[in-house]
């Protein structure tokens, strides 16, 4: 049995024909882009998956909570992970790709509440609620801590929305389609219905895929994925699949 499969790889390497390919990436939950239990992992994991399956390269993927999920990427325990923002200090342990998807933060508020801003300043004096963990851009962050924004930290998005709906705060920062995403899971039509943001982002950035710079061959890889994405974003699948999962989210009831 052991020499016919010898002989069998010795046949498939003479005929040119390539052993399938694989990357092992970390994830984790942040729906409708990344989640263990959505169709596809999300649609960043499928645009991830699909620009390496142009590649001939398949992926396994891994979900642990975000911080674990940087550190096995980090140290090349796993190839890489899915998808996270640019940075010069990732660029050290990193290969960062062309941009997956693009984040928009917004400020969230009631229907109610009389709001207007175009700088900072402008949110002094603003009871603003903030996730624990986020980063919500340098001058927001250099703000909250220099005392000139106090903010109220919790444990999770939906808590903060709860808050506002309640009215014991004026502002939430959040990604827009991941907020709309929360408030269809969570609530209700009537109380997505009191709820709207300022046209105004907070922050708008692109994430990305990271690949450990401790892994040979990812240099070379990441080449490859960013053909792949050209190509699936190319053939207008990248825009489609963004569309459909905004397509059901909104306020309105």
């Amino acid at each position: 049995m052991r020499a016919l499969i010898y002989a069998l790889l010795i046949n498939l390497l003479l005929n040119g024909i390539a052993v399938a390919e694989s990357v092992r990436l970390t994830n984790g939950e942040w729906p409708p882009y990344l989640g263990e239990q959505l169709p596809h992992k999300g649609v960043a994991s499928r645009i991830v998956a699909e620009a390496f399956a142009l590649q001939g390269i398949s992926v396994e993927w891994e979900f642990h909570p975000w911080a674990r999920s940087l550190q096995l990427a980090e140290r090349g325990q796993r190839d890489g992970s899915a998808v996270w923002l640019h940075s010069k200090e990732r660029e050290n342990g990193f290969y960062i790709s062309d941009p997956v998807v693009e984040s928009g933060y917004y400020l969230f508020h009631r229907k109610n509440y009389n709001f207007d801003w175009k700088q900072i300043a402008d949110l002094h004096n603003r009871r603003i609620v903030g996730t624990r963990g986020y980063d919500y851009g340098a001058a927001f962050q250099q703000a909250e801590a220099s005392g000139q924004l106090r903010i109220h930290r919790v444990t999770s998005d939906e808590i903060a929305f709860r808050q506002l709906l309640a009215g014991r705060i004026d502002l939430f920062p959040m990604d827009k389609v991941v907020g709309f995403d929360i408030l269809h899971q969570h609530f209700t039509a009537a109380e997505r219905a009191q709820l709207s943001f300022h046209p105004v982002p907070l922050r708008s950035d692109s994430l990305h895929l990271l690949l450990s710079r401790n892994v040979p061959g990812n240099a070379e890889r990441l080449t490859r994925f960013n053909q792949g994405l050209a190509q699936l974003r190319e053939s207008g699948k990248v825009a489609q699949y963004l569309l459909e999962i905004q397509q059901p989210l909104s306020l309105a009831p």
